[in-house]
């Protein structure tokens, strides 16, 4: 019998990653629409009801948490909910709570494969009998737990990779080596010395995520890796301008940003 599954990540290429991946170890899958944020993951899943639901826990605005929690709760919901998820602290609490699972990003085939081997041993199981009332009820107290972590602003760990496109290939950067972050209106461009890929993930987004003892924010639309300063000279206008290590772009320091460099 093919199952149904609703996939939900705001990152297009990552959707299409794990489709690509779910083909692949779990061809009789069906996946019958795509989410970019939590709302649409929940219209979705109210509409089609699927046996699956893949969700993305960082997203913007009502998060993947929030929406398992809505979605758990729609009457007569018997699916599956898996967090994918790029931050390792969120990915253990989701697998400590049971009845739920996860994957790590950048999804592996044989966890896929696992997961996938799991995931239609409970959907039988849960064709099998009714849904269970007390059963919907813990799991329901385990995310509005999760989401009081989420909320609580427990220490997390510092983002150590990033997924950026960079052409038509997804490539996983270690944080280590980005030279600097530039936003526009759409994407945000992740320099390295090598290569210029980009993410969606906007600046205010991004910030919180970073390791603030090693990257600051210069700029509305610009954070740097101290590591990769080679200066700050400050032009004829007064503004300060930071120069890069290995790289020609020089970055402006905006006049909000102007005391993180004093000497300057």
């Amino acid at each position: 019998m093919s199952l149904r599954a609703v996939i939900a990540d705001d990152e297009r290429l990552l959707r299409e990653q794990l489709k690509t991946r779910l083909a692949s170890v779990w061809p009789d899958l069906q996946i019958v629409a795509e989410a970019a944020n939590g709302a649409e993951a929940l219209e979705l899943a109210d509409q089609h009801r699927p046996d699956v639901v893949f969700l993305d826990i960082r997203m913007p605005g009502m998060t993947g948490i929030e929406a398992a929690r809505e979605i758990v709760a729609l009457p007569d919901w018997r699916g599956e909910i898996v967090f994918v998820t790029a931050y390792d602290e969120y990915a253990i609490a989701a697998f400590e709570q049971g009845a739920l699972d996860y994957l790590l990003k950048p999804v592996e085939a044989q966890r896929l494969a696992q997961t996938a081997q799991r995931l239609q041993a409970r959907v039988a199981a849960h064709q099998a009998k009714p849904a269970d009332d007390a059963a919907v009820d813990e799991l329901l107290a385990k995310l509005m737990k999760m989401q009081q972590g989420l909320e609580g602003g427990a220490r997390r760990e510092p983002l150590r990779w990033i997924q950026a496109a960079s052409g038509s290939t997804t490539r996983l950067i270690d944080v280590n080596d980005v030279l600097f972050f530039r936003s526009d209106e759409k994407y945000t461009r992740v320099q390295t010395k090598e290569l210029e890929a980009f993410i969606r993930t906007p600046i205010r987004e991004l910030v919180p995520q970073l390791d603030a003892q090693q990257f600051w924010q210069i700029h509305r639309s610009t954070v740097v890796n101290l590591a990769a300063i080679a200066s700050v000279v400050r032009d004829d206008t007064g503004r300060q301008r930071v120069h890069i290590n290995g790289h020609p772009e020089v970055l402006e320091v905006s006049r909000s940003f102007a005391h993180l460099f004093r000497g300057a």
